[in-house]
Parts: C-alpha cells; structure tokens; sequence
C-alpha cells in the first residue's frame, strides 16, 4: 500500500486534509471515509496522477453529500442562510423562514420576498454543500431583487461556486431525462 502524504483540500466551508492511500489488492473501487480531521481515499495502485485527482473530488463531494443528508434540518437551513446572507450579501437578506418542502418536483428552491420565506426542494438533500449553498445564495438574492434581471445575476457573482454548482445542477437533470435501460438478469 502506498500513503501519499496529506494536502489542504477545500470542502465547503472548511478545509481538511486528504490522504491517498493506493494498494496493489485494489482493483477497480474507490472509496473514502472521513478519519478525525482528515479524509482518507482509497484508490488501485494502477491508477494515474489525472485518475487520482478526479475520484479524490468525486469522494469528497460524495462525503459532503452523505454529510449533508444526514445533518441539515430546517433549523440547520436557517442558520445556514443566515450565515450565507452576512457572508455574500451583508445581512441585508433576512429569511423569516427556510425549510425543506416535498412538493418542489420542477426547481431547486422558492422564494417569496413579501413573506421571505425560502423553500428547498427535497431533492437537493445529499447533494454536496456548495450546491445546497447556492441554491440558498440564488433564494437569498431573491429577497433582495425579485426577478433574474441583470442586477440579480450581479448579485449571484459574489459566491465563487455558481458556475459549478449550476453545471452539477444541470448534469442531475440531463441523467433524469436519460432513458432508464431495464435491468440484465441477475443484477
């Protein structure tokens, strides 16, 4: 087994350090799981430099998902938005409230300024953090200019993973659409 020595990776809010560990028994899975402070991935040996980078950031965003899943409830949303609003927008976004809802099958999130109130859609649960955060950050801008005018998208400039957030976004919309193949006998 060979253990790459630890390096500062960005997750979400904080940083950790992540440990590569390959083995020569591995073959073709990967897994990861968090130890104190750290993350461990566990990759084959075979792999490459480029194959490494890509499934430690698949992994991570897998942890972060599972994380999230298993922690933010609407009391954790709210906090949460409210931390987003002093970050990216000075607190001058005020939620009344924000909760998960079930019945958002067609977009991410809602907003209504006049009551501010957010609402998440479910599917976002287990999603990883800075999606679910610019999702709030899209809501949150909403309370302060209600349309996607060109002033709104100024607004939505300041959080650093838009781009990326939007592209996961739309990459889970392009797998729902793919066609479902049945499944072989025996699987």
């Amino acid at each position: 087994m060979v253990v790459r020595p630890s390096r500062g990776v960005a997750t979400g809010a904080a940083t950790s350090a992540v440990e590569v560990r390959r083995s020569a028994r591995r073959s073709r899975t990967v897994s990861a799981y968090r130890e104190g402070d750290r993350t461990v991935v566990l990759i084959p040996a075979r792999m490459s430099e480029a194959e490494e980078q890509r499934w430690v950031s698949v992994m991570l965003d897998k942890l972060a998902a599972q994380e999230s899943k298993r922690m933010l409830g609407d009391s954790d949303l709210t906090e949460r938005a409210k931390r987003l609003s002093a970050q990216y927008f000075d607190g001058r976004a005020s939620p009344t409230s924000v909760r998960w809802v079930t019945n958002q099958n067609t977009r991410w999130g809602s907003c209504t300024p006049a009551e501010g109130s957010i609402r998440l859609s479910h599917r976002l649960q287990g999603m990883p953090e800075y999606v679910i955060d610019y999702v709030l950050v899209h809501e949150l801008a909403h309370l302060l200019v209600p349309g996607h005018g060109a002033r709104f998208w100024q607004l939505l400039e300041a959080y650093p993973r838009t781009e990326r957030a939007r592209g996961y976004l739309e990459g889970v919309i392009a797998a729902d659409r793919l066609p479902r193949l049945p499944a072989a006998d025996g699987e």
